[in-house]
């Protein structure tokens, strides 16, 4: 009876190579790997021609879907080769790591030590590139790198171990390198971590009982030695005696590049998947192929490389290997050598590299018929009926929502925004019109935990999305949450959700007195009205709560704004500026007529805030209600000596919001204003000035030159050029045609 400890660098493609051929040498009749037993079900999936890495094993508790954890493989992961290799073979293959429905527990219970304190004290002053203790207590492997002169472990696992040929001395030396680590750090283990190693060794000895005689064990190198010493059987049932359980599930999802990196947070995660993958097919390759995949990148990105590139950047990528006392170039001395030849020195195309070939955007697949949460099949069957693949990549979706399959795919997208499931995200469309959505795609396999826990809201994107914005409407008491609500559910037409909301905002908007909540969920609710048209769905259900929304605005507006700060009435400004718009996009003749008489109680109220009466004014210039004269007699009343500078300015900055249009084509407001400015005394203009500067900035660049030039050239006139153009006027010749214009009334 022989126990093979093959002791592996996780997603490294050298040990992966080295373990099929350590197991096509040995052959063993079962093979162990480090993983989660729960697992062992979905295992005999491996094999399966839609089964293709990157995929992972998700294994979660199904009441609990939050708790959850990956178990992610590549082609190039030496623990997939292993089960790939038992399942082509017909042999036994099985997961022998500390099951998860202990570990759930376990990690809760995790003492948290990591001070350096706890590590023990090492001497770097002979070993620069030797890390400190903390990062040694995370990652032991760092030791050995930095004893070699190495600063990146991955680089020194490349050159060690990756690159080598043969399997048997690579696992030899594995074990003793570890061995050795683990004897002279003495670094503390927690109990997690000797519960799973006991686990490991039970697992083994059960394959033993079976009578099992060539037993292959696939684990993390760190494990290796505590595997070689099996030590006591009754010791490690003690060990693991007494444990907590859960129920654990488990199913296979895709899996992407990008989340089998380091920079996703991935704790066993590699820096480099997409070149590591390189290496697992082309293992021999000089870097020649290597560059030649950089060339055609960079020429589809429009960028000249020629061959003679390509054979330069190879030999520079050799030459620093050498240089280095390296076996082979790896991926460092490659982007050196690209770095000068093929870009010249710009550091930035070295991104693009990293992007689409060091990292790669590449999504694994699973079989349809993988046992799976219902709701998950059901967002896979939409995804496949509308063409809405999962991709690892950004993906741009313009949509017309005149055309059905356009429609559907907005609907499907606005619901699952409305589960919390992040797969799109909208931007403002080109052009006009409201017919058009912009969604920009890019698929997290994180999403398959969040599928699982919204999975309790139903077994169909639809039920599940109505079921759970009906739970959030119920529980919101604000009313301005449950009108976001409701505008997102108009364009996901979940129609009794809709009716849920509906009766929700009429209850709050009843209970509530407050007038600037009202004013600040109303231009949401008119914009719902605009989806009716469009997606063909019933808008005029919030038709009634928006009539006595703004009949209770109306009634309560002018008392609101009287006696408040001026941050106060800022904020009040906008909303009345956002109301503005809502009434003008209703076009209701009755519901403008009532903003209309609200404006003039405003502006008629000497005790409203100056820049709330201010704009209340220009408004009502805006909607015809005041014009000529009597827009004149208001104006030099606001802006008369009497009144306070300050408040007269705070009035003007209110008047002007948004357009100084009405200085350039009325003249008779511009000379109010001028004479205005020229009566402040200094001190006055000077406190003003900051004031009338912020009033001005709100202008387009266009209207503040033409107010210049304006002012500069005095061509609106002042009350002396008025006064000039009188008396020029020829009365003797003006008098004749007095009794034409008098024909022409109809005056005798």
């Amino acid at each position: 009876m022989s126990i093979h400890i093959l002791g592996i660098r996780h997603h490294g493609p050298g040990s992966a190579r080295h373990v099929k051929d350590y197991l096509e040498k040995v052959k063993p009749d079962i093979v162990l790997v480090e993983g989660p037993p729960e697992a062992d079900n979905i295992l005999e999936w491996v094999g399966d021609e839609q089964l293709r890495p990157p995929v992972a094993i998700l294994a979660y508790q199904p009441d609990a879907p939050q708790k959850a954890v990956f178990y992610p493989f590549a082609e190039f992961s030496p623990e997939w080769q292993a089960i790939l290799y038992a399942r082509t073979h017909g042999i036994p293959v099985r997961f022998m790591d500390l099951p998860i429905a202990h570990q759930f527990d376990l990690k809760a219970e995790k003492e948290q030590k990591t001070t350096a304190d706890e590590a023990p004290a090492l001497n770097n002053s002979l070993a620069p590139h030797i890390p400190d203790a903390r990062i040694i207590r995370r990652n032991p492997v760092a030791y050995l790198a930095g004893a070699a002169g190495f600063a990146d472990e991955e680089k020194w696992w490349e050159h060690m171990f990756e690159y080598r040929q043969d399997p048997q001395e690579v696992f030899i030396a594995v074990a003793e390198g570890m061995q050795a680590l683990r004897q002279d750090l003495q670094l503390p283990y927690d109990r997690e971590e000797q519960l799973r190693e006991a686990h490991m060794r039970k697992t083994i000895r059960q394959a033993e009982r079976e009578m099992y005689t060539e037993i292959a064990v696939i684990c993390g190198a760190w494990h290796t030695p505590a595997l070689l010493n099996m030590g006591k059987a009754k010791d490690d049932n003690d060990l693991l005696k007494g444990l907590p359980k859960v129920k654990v599930a488990t199913t296979w999802i895709p899996w992407t590049y990008n989340r089998l990196s380091y920079n996703s947070g991935y704790g066993a995660g590699i820096n480099s998947p997409g070149w590591y993958e390189h290496n697992w097919r082309y293992p021999f390759d000089d870097g020649t192929r290597w560059m030649s995949r950089v060339a055609r990148l960079f020429r589809e990105q429009q960028k000249d490389i020629s061959v003679a590139h390509v054979m330069e950047a190879v030999r520079l990528s050799s030459a620093l290997s050498a240089l280095r006392g390296l076996s082979k170039a790896g991926l460092e001395e490659l982007n050196e050598a690209t770095l000068s030849v093929l870009c010249n020195g710009e550091e930035i195309l070295l991104q693009l590299i990293n992007d689409a070939l060091i990292v790669s955007n590449t999504i694994g697949e699973v079989p349809s018929d993988i046992p799976r949460p219902p709701l998950q099949t059901d967002i896979e069957k939409l995804q496949k009926k509308l063409r809405l693949p999962q991709t690892a990549d950004y993906k741009d979706y313009v949509l017309d929502l005149r055309k059905d399959t356009d429609l559907e795919r907005s609907i499907l997208l606005h619901r699952l925004e409305m589960l919390d499931i992040q797969w799109g995200h909208r931007y403002g469309p080109s052009g006009k019109g409201t017919f058009k959505e912009q969604w920009r795609l890019q698929w997290n396999p994180d999403f398959s935990i969040d599928i699982i826990e919204k999975g309790s809201w139903g077994n169909t994107v639809e039920e599940a999305t109505s079921q759970y914005v009906q739970h959030q409407a119920r529980t919101a008491t604000s009313l301005k949450e449950v009108c976001t609500l409701l505008e997102a559910a108009i364009p996901a037409e979940l129609h009794t959700a809709v009716e849920v909301l509906v009766q929700q905002v009429n209850n709050l908007a009843a209970a509530t007195g407050d007038v600037m909540q009202l004013m600040t969920v109303i231009p949401g609710l008119v914009q719902i009205g605009r989806y009716g048209n469009v997606r063909k769905t019933d808008a005029t259900l919030v038709e009634n709560i928006i009539s006595g929304m703004i009949t209770r605005i109306c009634v309560s507006l002018p008392a609101a704004c009287i006696g408040i700060a001026d941050d106060a009435a800022a904020e009040l400004l906008e909303l009345v500026y956002n109301m503005n718009d809502a009434i003008l996009l209703l076009q209701d003749i009755d519901m403008t007529t009532q903003w209309q008489q609200t404006l003039s109680a405003i502006a008629g109220n000497n005790s409203a805030a100056p820049v709330i009466g201010g704009y209340a004014t220009r408004l009502l210039a805006d909607h015809r209600q005041l014009s000529g004269s009597e827009l004149v007699r208001a104006f030099s009343y606001a802006m008369s000596s009497a009144t306070p500078p300050a408040i007269a300015a705070a009035w003007l900055e209110g008047f002007l919001k948004g357009s100084g249009t009405l200085l350039l084509v009325d003249n008779d407001l511009w000379t109010v204003v001028s004479n205005w400015m020229h009566q402040l005394e200094e001190e006055a203009f000077k406190q003003l000035l900051p004031l009338l500067r912020r009033t001005f900035s709100g202008f387009t660049k266009a209207e503040r030159r033409k107010l210049g030039e304006k002012a500069k050239g005095g061509s609106a006139g002042t009350t002396g050029t008025l006064q000039q153009t009188m008396e020029n006027i020829d009365a003797e010749r003006a008098m004749k045609g007095v009794p034409i214009v008098l024909q022409m009334l109809g005056v005798k």
